[in-house]
């Protein structure tokens, strides 16, 4: 059995309790829907869509639905492939008859056009070659221009949506790259639409797969240089290292190019979180091939399964108060929690001497246990801290920003335990509240529909 307040008051708000349930620690195995992907070989964003195509159990369905989309002059096809022994599928893109290999791109120019590399490690110096060889005209795409071919495709909104930040993802690299505006990145052409194919078919499959959490192995990158029409650039490329700011990824011996721009923005907008392999129940594996062999498998895999619900363990520490005024309370509140608090709240409680007081708990990983009671007995005037560990069961969380008519708006959503939960981030809602004189809730209704 385990008592659980009938209430909880957080930072800045208030609230009355009277009582305590009771609950029964839930006995069943609770799973979550997993998705773990193997970046060891990198990863491209037709490596990416394979490895997710063969999760499905039909995937010339997907195929022909993406192949009715009607982007233009694209045809996609999937044939197995194999590396190393081992039995994969390719995903392939022709665009007016014409299959993109990234060889056919040459990294973004100092005016900052882009044009994608994003299949399967191709980009063997004998291989380059120049875009009037191939017959295409030198136009070019600004996000602008994206933005409005993506509007026209049959997707959902959501699916629309993750096309886009993926775009913007690999855009803004582009921009702080070459020191220019995101408006003025340009993409070539037949690069785009090998690239809008690619990015649509993982956001089609992501979207039909519905993980509620998506776990990305450490990224291996590659080694050495990679030569392009303007001169050598290092491995990982500038765009690509931009991306994965913040995400593990390491070289090794293999030389070349492993992840590409699209790669790595495919899995810093999809990924919950980056590490090993959980442990899981999986219940269909798949492999993305490239185009190039190496000694090691040129591949990216996709393990789809369920997770249990394990849980970490937190730290509790609480203490009585009844010499400490509210505005107290609160800045040492305010304390816990810059100080990497999980949470904090105060529950009313009778003190001895039949005096009204409060108790207080703060939770804290156990990494974070030794200052948070410093500051316990710094900001407060307990004499004493008592201390429970427990188990934490939390739902996988991610933060999204959206383009609004009111402008940026960040969204969280929550996913794990067969839940899925959308939530406005309230300190923008009230900003906005704040600049145009609507109510929350008006704001809420529009931006819904966006």
């Amino acid at each position: 059995m385990s008592i659980v307040p009938g209430g909880l008051s957080r930072l800045n708000r208030c609230a009355v309790f009277s009582s305590y349930t009771f609950v029964q620690a839930p006995a069943r195995e609770t799973n979550m829907k997993t998705l773990y992907l193997d970046c060891g070989m990198g990863a491209a964003g037709d490596m990416l869509a394979a490895a997710l195509l063969e999760l499905l159990p039909d995937k010339d369905s997907l195929i022909a639905e993406m192949n009715a989309l009607g982007l233009p002059s694209v045809k996609i096809t999937c044939e197995d492939a194999v590396k190393c022994g081992i039995h994969g599928t390719h995903f392939s893109v022709t665009v007016s008859g014409t299959e993109e290999s990234e060889s056919m791109f040459e990294h973004a120019h100092a005016h900052a056009e882009f044009h994608d590399h994003v299949h399967g490690h191709d980009h063997e110096d004998e291989h380059e070659h120049h875009h009037d060889e191939h017959g295409h005209h030198h136009s070019h795409h600004s996000m602008h221009d994206i933005e409005t071919l993506v509007a026209g495709v049959p997707v959902s909104d959501a699916c629309k949506a993750d096309i886009l930040a993926v775009y913007s993802l690999i855009a803004e690299a582009e921009s702080h790259v070459h020191g220019v505006p995101v408006p003025e990145i340009h993409f070539h052409e037949v690069g785009t639409m090998d690239a809008v194919a690619d990015i649509t078919a993982v956001c089609l499959l992501m979207e039909r797969l519905a993980p509620e959490q998506v776990i990305v192995s450490p990224i291996h990158v590659g080694s050495g240089q990679v030569r392009c029409a303007h001169g050598i650039l290092p491995v990982p490329a500038p765009a690509t290292a931009y991306i994965l700011r913040d995400v593990p990824i390491y070289g090794g011996e293999i030389k070349g190019e492993l992840c590409t721009p699209t790669g790595a923005a495919l899995l810093k907008h999809f990924a919950t979180k980056f590490g090993s392999m959980p442990v899981m129940r999986t219940t269909a594996v798949g492999y993305g091939m490239g185009k190039k062999d190496f000694p090691t498998a040129n591949c990216v895999r996709a393990l789809f399964g369920k997770t249990a619900g394990e849980g970490d363990i937190v730290t509790e520490l609480c203490c009585n108060l009844d010499d400490m005024t509210a505005e107290a309370i609160g800045f040492a509140e305010e304390q816990f929690l810059a100080a990497g608090a999980l949470d904090v709240y105060t529950v009313p409680a009778q003190m001895k001497k039949s005096r009204p007081g409060i108790l207080l708990t703060v939770i804290c990983r156990e990494k974070d246990k030794e200052q948070i009671l410093s500051l316990l007995f710094r900001h407060t005037t307990t004499l004493g801290v008592r201390e429970n560990i427990s188990r934490r069961y939390v739902l996988s969380r991610h933060v999204e920003t959206v383009e609004t008519e009111f402008g940026p708006v960040r969204k969280k959503s929550s996913r794990g335990y067969d839940i899925s939960r959308e939530k406005w981030e309230f300190e923008d809602l009230a900003r906005i509240a704040r600049e145009t004189g609507l109510s929350l809730d008006e704001i809420r209704e529009k931006i819904n529909r966006t």
